[in-house]
């Protein structure tokens, strides 16, 4: 192999370590805290409100608490529980935020704890990415992007290994 062949090969080979797959570009982590897969669904015209998923880790020897979030495509961000009593679903604003205790992994789903993105300044559509900065008491604030993910109910995380469908 000529050393032009080789130089070309070797460059190839090393940029080829670099690349990152979109799994792992939609994890955020912090020294205590790691945000897996922030999500979200689009939302017609002329709809309001939003929503916001993710999987939070705390890595840390004490509990910390999800207190708040912004982006510049809502107005405000709440966080919020949803829960079925008697065959109805209720949902409520959680005032004192979401704890999240030490050494442990909480999940904002559907139909369970999430964050309503309230007075969208527009739709959110598939494949955007909406830049969301999550504020805790007891670790640092983070910036992640929630990924609008499609309607059709298929919302496999690569890499997960969870079923996300029917969400």
């Amino acid at each position: 192999m000529n050393p032009l062949k080789k130089l070309a090969a070797s460059a190839l080979i090393a940029c080829s370590t670099l690349i990152v797959t979109p799994a792992a570009a939609h994890d955020h982590s912090s020294d205590s805290v790691t945000i897996n897969h922030p999500w979200s669904r689009p939302t017609p015209p002329g709809v309001p409100m939003g929503v916001g998923y993710m999987v939070i880790t705390n890595h840390s020897d004490s509990d910390i608490t999800l207190t708040s979030a912004t982006t510049p495509r809502a107005k405000s961000v709440s966080i919020h529980e949803s829960t079925m009593t008697d065959g109805t679903m209720s949902m409520r604003p959680l005032k004192g935020g979401l704890t999240i205790p030490a050494g442990e992994t909480v999940e904002l789903k559907p139909h369970s704890y999430h964050m309503m993105l309230e007075k969208l300044d527009g739709p959110l559509k598939e494949g955007e990415r909406v830049p969301l900065t999550v504020s805790f008491d007891g670790a640092e604030t983070m910036e992640v992007e929630l990924k609008v993910a499609p309607l059709d109910g298929e919302m496999k995380m690569e890499g997960d290994g969870m079923d996300h469908s029917g969400h």
